[in-house]
């Protein structure tokens, strides 16, 4: 996970060269530990989630302090789970791995657990995109990687196919998501960048 990646001035994430973006959702709240400077490491806001082929990004209606914005890139998240309490709000818990510059000791960094609540509508479009994309990803990854030494490249999750996935993607009238169903172009060309840009500030 990185903090503040870059944006758009209209919020929307910067996307990485072959980036595509599937889905964004209005409406939720969004929490996650260890976070330095953060109210005891706890980071707490309502926002809109965005989620691609690489990524998900949390960008908050207001800023918490100097905090803007998380990137959480599929191939490090893990212990993802769909959770439906009674009394709350539906809601995906899991955890995210830390960006961690190279030059840098990964030992400094700790795991993240994360939390997305539901808090405006349903979530019968996000939930079930979001699980598949996650899944495609990670088998991506393995298919590319047979035979040699696992690693894990955010941003070889770009090759993973998604078009078919979106194109039978069951929408819920109750689920205020929106899918992508045409990539955005709105303020400028892709900017070449990569996970190894963030610097030791930005990255967790």
């Amino acid at each position: 996970m990185a903090l503040n990646p870059q944006l758009f001035p209209n919020g929307m994430p910067v996307p990485f060269v072959n980036e595509l973006f599937v889905l964004t959702r209005d409406g939720v709240e969004f929490e996650v530990d260890k976070i330095p400077g953060s109210h005891g490491g706890h980071f707490k806001a309502k926002g809109t989630i965005y989620l691609s082929n690489i990524r998900m990004v949390f960008v908050a209606n207001k800023p918490v302090g100097n905090l803007t914005a998380f990137d959480m890139p599929l191939l490090y998240v893990h212990g993802e789970k769909f959770n439906q309490p009674i009394f709350f709000c539906n809601n995906i818990s899991g955890h995210v791995e830390p960006v961690v510059p190279e030059s840098q000791n990964r030992a400094l960094y700790s795991t993240h657990s994360f939390k997305i609540l539901f808090k405006e509508g349903g979530c019968g479009t996000f939930v079930p995109l979001f699980f598949n994309l996650i899944s495609s990803v990670r088998q991506h990854n393995q298919q590319s990687n047979s035979g040699g030494q696992p690693r894990l490249d955010p941003l070889q999750a770009a090759e993973t196919p998604v078009d078919e996935m979106m194109r039978h993607a069951y929408v819920d009238p109750n689920d205020p998501t929106r899918i992508f169903l045409q990539q955005p172009t709105s303020e400028s060309q892709l900017r070449r960048r990569t996970y190894k840009s963030h610097s030791a500030e930005d990255a967790m």
